[in-house]
Formats: C-alpha cells, structure tokens, sequence
C-alpha cells in the first residue's frame, strides 16, 4: 500500500534490492539471499560481503540505556553516515543506504553521490529528510514495488484492529571503523556490537548478533529474511573462464561456465519478476474474472478465497508465516 509522503511498501526480495542499487548507479553490487551465516562454502562464494540486511517481525518499542534486548550498545560518536527513518514505507531503501554509504570506495551514480556529499555533517534526522525528500531515490524505490504499479490500495485504518497485517522492519549490519554496527533507522544512534580479531572478521560477530536476535522470538518463528551486499563477481568469473579456456583446462573450464550459467539464469528470473512487479496486471485480472462468472465458476472461486484467507489469518494467529508484511 502506499503512503501520502509518496513511498510505497517493497519486498525483501534480491531481485528488488539490486534493482534499486543499479538504477542509482551502484552497478558493481548486487544483492543476494543469504540462507545461512553458518556455511562457509557459500560465504566464501558471495566474497566479497559488504553488509547484511536483515528483514524481521517488528514488535514495537525501543530499548532504553546501556545493554539493549538485541546485544550492543549505543554509539553517539559513530564515525559513519547514519539516517533515520522519517517516513512508512522506506526503511528498506533507508537499511540499504544506510550500508552503501558505509562502504568505502563504492562507485555511485551522480544522484547518490550528490546526496552523500550534500548530507555529510548533517544529524540522523536531516539525513533521513535528505533521502526521503529525494526524487530520484524514491523514484527508484517505487519503480519496482508492486503495490506503487498497482491501481488497488487498501486504507490501513479500515482494517479490523484484530486483522492487521503484521509489521516488518529493515536494518542494516555493517563494518565500520573495525566495529560492527546495527543501523536501524527507528532508533536514535547506531548499535555497536564490538570488534573482532581473526576468524571470519565482522560476519562471525554479525552471526552471533542475529542468532541473539531471532532467539528473542518464538522457537521456529519464520519472520526473518537475510540478505548479503556484495560486489557483483560475475565479470570476475567470465575473466577467470577466458583464462582457463586460454590455458586448456577443460575440466575448470567446465566447472566456472557452470556457474556463470547459474549466475545469468538468476539474474534472467530477475528480470522477468521485476517485469511483472511493473506490469499493470488490471485488464488480465478483469477477463479472468469475466471468463469466470461466465462460466460459473465465480462463486465458487470466492467462496474458495475466503477459505485460503481464513487459514492464513488462523496460522498468522498461531504465530506462523502465512500473514502479510507491512513494512514499518
């Protein structure tokens, strides 16, 4: 659903996410799912991780001073960019600048370059504005948020009290200045939660840290996802296959055009999800419906519906997965 400041509900979906960083310029990262945190293999083939972006059941409230619910502590002094959340609806794109612009070194469009440097020096509040009161950023958040391109929006104040949605909220784990630091954009200052020395570097700490996070709900509670910001390595391994073809090493040959196919087969599903995120689906959905009370089954689809809906809201309710997620 949208809301009146202009920024509408998105997915925690890697398609989405690399969309949006590509359309401001950030065409070396992409953004991909991240199933585990506990399986070297496929960290090591994400390499190299910038931040995490972590998608989770937002329950309300803030912590107060000293040791927060969640670990870590609050740093006034954060030596990094840091924006609040000014508005419903955008703390996804606020998670994932809040990340970029904590990443040395990343090449920018002019829009996102421009924004970084007009908002250095400025508070959590007035970087938040700064972002928010962007065009070219909202612009790129909308574009592939499903419910911006669609002609039906429901008003959150019509819902039965009982039957609201749940609420889920973005923040982003990053490194900075040899600390991890949770950003989250509905609290007041960044969370350190220290340092590390050897090891996995910041991801062993940003394990422990999420781990600790989604042990304060539920035991088999699924209102998580994790999402990994990472240099895009496709043309590192179409450079790496080239060397091995030149050199006549069939068998690694092989093996990396394996995974050059699996990476351009992802990305080619990508496009094609986003394609239908942007499509306006009124004119499909009303000559289904038409074929459908012609034939007379219409009825019976609805009374269908209202059964599917019925289980949903009764697992939502026993604290599964089945509820919709409106964005904070």
């Amino acid at each position: 659903m949208s809301d009146e400041s202009g920024w509408s509900l998105t997915e925690s979906d890697p398609a989405v996410f690399t969309s949006l960083l590509h359309s401001l310029g950030c065409n070396t990262l992409l953004v991909d799912d991240l199933w585990s945190l506990d399986d070297p293999g496929l960290l090591a083939s994400l390499q190299p991780i910038h931040a995490l972006i972590f998608l989770f059941k937002w329950l309300g409230g803030e912590e107060g001073e000293g040791e927060l619910q969640g670990g870590g502590r609050y740093d006034a002094e954060f030596p990094g960019f840091f924006a609040h959340q000014v508005v419903n609806n955008a703390c996804a794109t606020i998670a994932v600048l809040n990340g970029v612009f904590n990443v040395p070194s990343i090449p920018m469009g002019a829009d996102l370059t421009q924004l970084r440097e007009f908002s250095a020096g400025m508070d959590p509040l007035m970087s938040g504005y700064s972002i928010t009161n962007s065009s070219a950023v909202r612009n790129a958040h909308n574009a592939l948020s499903s419910s911006a391109n669609s002609p039906f929006s429901i008003d959150p104040s019509l819902y039965d009290q009982n039957e609201k949605e749940d609420a889920y909220h973005f923040v982003v784990y990053v490194p900075v200045a040899a600390q991890l630091y949770e950003l989250d954009g509905l609290r007041r200052a960044p969370v350190a939660h220290g340092g590390w020395e050897g090891g996995e570097g910041w991801l062993d700490v940003a394990r422990r840290t999420i781990q600790r996070r989604i042990g304060a709900y539920p035991q088999g509670s699924l209102h998580f996802s994790l999402l990994a910001v990472r240099t895009d390595n496709l043309p590192g391994m179409e450079a790496e296959l080239e060397r091995a073809r030149g050199v006549g090493d069939e068998q690694g040959a092989s093996e990396i055009a394996g995974r050059v196919y699996a990476e351009k087969a992802k990305r080619a599903q990508w496009e094609f999800e986003n394609a239908l995120r942007r499509h306006n689906h009124v004119g499909l959905i009303h000559a289904l419906l038409l074929g459908l009370a012609k034939s007379g089954g219409l009825e019976g689809a609805v009374d269908k519906a209202k059964g599917k809906m019925a289980e949903r809201r009764e697992k939502a309710a026993k604290g599964g997965s089945g509820g919709g997620a409106v964005e904070e």
